[in-house]
């Protein structure tokens, strides 16, 4: 029987790159910090995964940063758990619409034995044009998938996020092909009557499949700080989900915010440090929806 913290992880992005994202497309043209998110964040995914005591860390490329090799990245995390990469970062990272970085990855885990698996950020999208729901077609993810599956010195993980807005897009071919659904709603507070609805409908989407909930540490939809209790609402849900064996871990976004975020952060610390040695049954009940 594992321990609450094993299943907490940190989304680990460079320094201030919140602060500074931007996203040089069709759709949103270029603009920078829309999320109001203060400056002066200093804590890197390694300090920031200390500084709430999580020992896993999802390490993702954002506008672009890092670029490969990842080595010195990846060494600031010898400490971590598990540390999982991106192979496609988010959507400014815009190399990652023409190459992934899969075989850096698949570099980083012969190099670092705590590099665990492969993670594919803001990857579904509405076409432009046709009928692909996503940056790359599903050739390509079932091509990566078994590269990750046959990787040396051991099998990877094949991770995904996927997002509020694209539960009822046409991508259940997709996330067959992933070993654990990564769930987010970047709007969760200001949306937080529809939390629960939206997380059912997001486990009847998923029979049989492994499972994580995203929670942010900022409120991204309202471009300020969260609140105590908003905070509070999501972990408590989340918690519940992970000791009913719906869910398999939870993962806080992000390192960015961590020193600049408000007083939900040291609420998050010491209800972290709580529930830390809560026992947690290891077996994922795949069917079981909130109450």
């Amino acid at each position: 029987m594992s321990k609450f913290r094993d299943h907490l992880w940190l989304w680990g992005q460079d320094v201030m790159s919140h602060q500074m994202a931007s996203w040089p497309n069709s759709q949103r043209g270029i603009y920078r910090n829309s999320w109001c998110i203060p400056d002066g964040n200093r804590m890197d995914p390694a300090a920031g995964a200390r500084e709430l005591n999580i020992p896993n860390v999802f390490r993702v490329v954002m506008s672009g940063k890092p670029v490969p090799p990842f080595d010195e990245e990846t060494r600031k995390l010898a400490d971590m758990s598990q540390v999982v990469w991106s192979a496609v970062g988010d959507e400014g990272s815009i190399r990652n619409n023409e190459q992934t970085d899969l075989p850096e990855v698949l570099r980083q885990a012969k190099l670092f034995s705590n590099v665990t698996g492969a993670v594919l950020d803001d990857f579904f999208r509405k076409p432009e044009s046709g009928d692909q729901w996503a940056r790359w077609d599903i050739g390509t993810i079932r091509r990566m998938k078994e590269e990750l599956h046959n990787a040396s010195p051991n099998p990877l993980q094949f991770y995904v996020v996927w997002y509020k807005q694209a539960l009822q897009w046409p991508v259940a071919e997709y996330l067959k092909e992933f070993d654990v659904i990564t769930y987010w709603n970047l709007r969760s507070v200001i949306e937080q009557a529809e939390l629960k609805d939206d997380l059912r409908t997001m486990l009847e989407k998923t029979p049989g499949m492994r499972r994580m909930t995203g929670c942010y540490l900022w409120n991204y939809g309202g471009g300020k700080p969260l609140s105590v209790k908003e905070l509070q609402y999501e972990c408590e849900i989340f918690y519940d989900m992970l000791m009913q064996g719906q869910t398999e871990g939870i993962i806080f976004c992000a390192n960015c915010v961590i020193d600049v975020g408000g007083p939900a952060i040291e609420w998050v610390k010491n209800w972290i440090a709580e529930h830390a040695d809560d026992p947690v049954e290891d077996q994922l009940k795949k069917t079981q929806c909130p109450e």
